[in-house]
């Protein structure tokens, strides 16, 4: 190995190789992995929403506990976040400080799907989506980065002219033959 130069031996100084650590990486990627998310943007974005919505409950939280304010903005905060399915129940406000972006993460649609058995596992659930298998209510969702809530969890079906609808129908006796012609 050759000798190092005076200006590589002086920036070589000011890193310490044996504390660093690369901005939380392996943990970004290992939940990339696991929740299949194809693009590093909607990890990062769910990053800020969990710290912008864990500031916002430190702050009504630093508020004096009878203000009529800080009730009034925890009862909305609870409601909305329970909405959303963030959090369980809309008990405390420490329910809030659990809210991490893989919170966010587990109610994206392919893990709904996966947590409904309408697929096995998030890698088939994906591709379900991207080929336009899947509709909540009456609008065929093709990007696997969208966000479920509680309410239209129930609304998650097939799409009307799926194969993969008529071959369930067919498995449980319930093809009608005017519906496939």
């Amino acid at each position: 190995m050759r000798q190092l130069k005076y200006h590589e031996k002086k920036l070589l100084k000011k890193v310490d190789f044996f504390a660093w650590e690369a901005d939380n990486n392996l943990h970004e990627i290992k939940i990339l992995r696991k929740y299949r998310i194809q693009k590093r943007e909607d990890y990062t974005s769910y990053n800020k929403l969990s710290r912008h919505v864990r500031s916002i409950a430190r702050k009504l939280r630093d508020l004096e506990t009878d203000d009529p304010f800080r009730e009034r903005c925890t009862a909305k905060l609870l409601d909305k976040l329970y909405r959303m399915g963030l959090i369980p129940t809309k008990e405390s406000l420490a329910l809030v400080d659990k809210i991490t972006a893989s919170t966010f993460c587990r109610r994206r649609l392919p893990v709904m799907l996966v947590k409904l058995r309408m697929s096995q596992n998030l890698k088939m659930a994906t591709e379900l989506i991207e080929q336009g298998h899947i509709r909540i209510g009456t609008d065929v969702v093709t990007d696997p980065a969208y966000f479920v809530t509680r309410t239209m969890e129930d609304f998650i079906t097939w799409k009307s002219t799926s194969k993969i609808r008529k071959h369930i129908m067919e498995f449980n006796d319930e093809r009608d033959d005017y519906d496939f012609a």
